[in-house]
């Protein structure tokens, strides 16, 4: 992600995507991925349930993932990943090889909408 897209889209594009505020429950490694990558079973509340993804987060250890409040898009199709189907895209500011995870300053409800 060298490159940042300067490609203008509508606020109605932007709009369909469904960010949503979840609490990672568990996390494991990926041993199937080519680069080293977690697989995360997060909850979203009750509307959306308990999703699962395949995230390249391993600059974070998996005890810290735990019970960690992070966003996702949640209305993506599902990504088979080192065939592990992957439900959610986990949003993350990328700093050289580190992704650092978003997240609310303070607890929220899981199933948040972020806008």
């Amino acid at each position: 992600m060298d490159k940042i897209n300067k490609d203008q889209i509508s606020i109605n594009d932007f709009t369909k995507l469904n960010l949503v505020l979840g609490t990672i429950l568990e996390a494991s490694q990926n041993i199937k991925a080519k680069k080293p990558a977690y697989i995360l079973k997060i909850d979203f509340g009750k509307t959306i349930g308990v999703k699962q993804t395949s995230a390249q987060i391993t600059n974070y250890s998996l005890q810290e993932l735990i019970n960690r409040q992070v966003v996702a898009v949640c209305n993506l199709p599902s990504k088979k990943i080192a065939g592990f189907t992957s439900e959610v895209l986990i949003l993350g500011a990328i700093s050289g090889e580190d992704v650092h995870l978003l997240r609310p300053d303070i607890k929220l409800e899981n199933g948040t909408l972020i806008g």
